[in-house]
C-alpha cells in the first residue's frame, strides 16, 4: 500500500464517521472533535491497523468511546443540555428531520448508540454489538426500546395542533 492510503481512509471516511457521531451527540462541533481525535490515533497505529478487515470500525469505537465519555461528565452534560435549548446556524430542515432530531436527542445515549450504529452506520446488530462490547440481546433491547420511544415522541408531535409535515 502506498503512503497516501492513510489519507485516502481519511477522505473516504471521515464524512461519514462526522454524521454518525452528530446524531449521537447532538453537536457537529463534538462530532468533530471526537472523530479527529480518533483519527489522530489511528494514524499513529496505522502500520497495523490497515491490515484490519475495517479499520473504519476502530475508528468509529474510539470517536464513540471518546464521544460518550464526554457526554458522561456532569459539567460536559449541563452545557450540552443548555445548548439544545438553543438555535443553531444549519439551514432549516423538514418539519419531520426536526422532529427525529429532537426525539433522538431526548433518547438515553445508549439507545442513541445503538440507532445511530445499526442505522446511520449500517451495521448489523451482531457488529453493534461488537463495536460497544455488550451482548447481543442488548443490542436489540435497545434497539427496540429506542424505536419504542422514538415512534412514540413523533406520534405525540404529529398529534399536536399546528403541526404540519414537512
Amino acid at each position: 500500500m502506498s503512503g497516501d492510503d492513510f489519507e485516502d481512509f481519511y477522505l473516504a471516511s471521515y464524512p461519514r464517521l462526522v454524521g454518525q457521531l452528530t446524531v449521537l451527540t447532538g453537536r457537529l462541533e463534538d462530532a468533530e472533535d471526537a472523530v479527529q481525535e480518533a483519527f489522530a490515533r489511528a494514524s499513529t497505529r496505522w502500520a497495523r491497523l490497515r491490515a484490519y478487515d475495517a479499520p473504519e470500525a476502530w475508528v468509529r469505537r474510539v470517536a464513540l468511546n471518546l464521544a460518550t465519555s464526554g457526554l458522561r461528565h456532569p459539567r460536559r452534560q449541563l452545557a450540552i443540555l443548555a445548548r439544545l435549548g438553543t438555535p443553531t446556524a444549519e439551514p432549516p430542515g423538514s418539519t419531520d428531520r426536526l422532529a427525529i432530531e429532537a426525539g433522538l436527542r431526548r433518547l438515553p445515549l445508549r439507545q442513541r448508540q445503538v440507532l445511530v450504529l445499526h442505522y446511520g452506520a449500517d451495521l448489523p446488530v451482531e457488529e453493534v454489538a461488537r463495536q460497544l462490547r455488550v451482548p447481543t440481546g442488548t443490542v436489540k433491547s435497545r434497539l427496540a426500546r429506542a424505536r419504542a420511544a422514538l415512534g412514540a415522541y413523533l406520534e405525540e408531535t404529529r398529534e399536536e395542533p399546528g403541526h404540519a409535515r414537512g
